[in-house]
């Protein structure tokens, strides 16, 4: 379960009467558009249906059955929130703006780059600042994936900017490939590797471009330093680091 803190209200007034839930506000938003996938008892604030919510009211079983079928909370609360409205307070939709804005900036920053500065990532900063200089504004009802394009498309005008992956290939030294390499794989999607007479361990990985340098900084971190990584364009174009 989450806390109420977290929770927004879900209001349904049907025969007259008023039913209410307390559910975490992303999940109300997936139960409404058919996507929930998640155990409902892990996004509710209380396993139960009130009259009023705020004040702990409960509305008589006859009621519930009335309009629902069933006295049981877990097969009413999904019900609620579909048929219902999601009711939030100024504070609730700004901390879920808040939230979801930063959402949106750690997206672009892991997926995009600068094509007119060799593809190098645009740093969180960078993207924070031509998000303000767009007036975009980031809709706390709507999900951060559907925004992603519409904020593309403000953000153009301001700073040149791309989604793209980038393929590098690195390799690891023998003393260290058996721990390193592990880690490094689950970074991207492994493209190709070869372990080479030596011990030492080459890996293909493909990722979004944004992320190369968190991946370089791993590969150090993991390797004490002595990782060696190329960023691989194509056959014949190989940059190397």
């Amino acid at each position: 379960m989450i806390s109420l803190d977290d929770a927004v209200t879900a209001r349904l007034e049907s025969h007259g009467e008023r039913f209410e839930v307390l559910v975490d506000p992303d999940a109300a938003l997936s139960i409404k558009r058919g996507e929930f996938e998640e155990d409902l008892e892990d996004v509710i604030a209380a396993e139960d249906v009130f009259e009023n919510a705020s004040r702990g009211d409960r509305p008589a079983e006859s009621d519930l059955e009335e309009v629902f079928g069933t006295t049981e909370p877990l097969e009413i609360i999904p019900e609620v929130i579909e048929r219902g409205e999601i009711q939030i307070t100024a504070e609730q939709r700004r901390e879920m703006q808040e939230r979801k804005h930063k959402q949106l900036v750690n997206q672009i920053t892991r997926n995009a780059v600068n094509p007119q500065m060799d593809d190098a990532p645009h740093p969180p900063d960078r993207i924070e600042s031509a998000l303000e200089d767009a007036g975009f504004d980031v809709d706390p009802m709507e999900p951060v994936e559907e925004q992603v394009d519409d904020a593309l498309d403000a953000l153009r005008p301001v700073i040149p900017i791309r989604f793209d992956e980038v393929t590098v290939a690195v390799q690891v030294p023998a003393d260290k490939a058996g721990s390193a390499q592990a880690k490094l794989r689950e970074f991207g999607d492994l493209q190709s590797e070869e372990w080479q007479s030596d011990g030492s361990w080459i890996g293909v990985l493909q990722f979004p471009a944004g992320l190369q340098n968190e991946f370089f900084d791993r590969a150090n971190e993991v390797t004490s330093g002595e990782a060696e990584t190329q960023i691989v364009r194509d056959e014949d174009d190989i940059k190397t680091r």
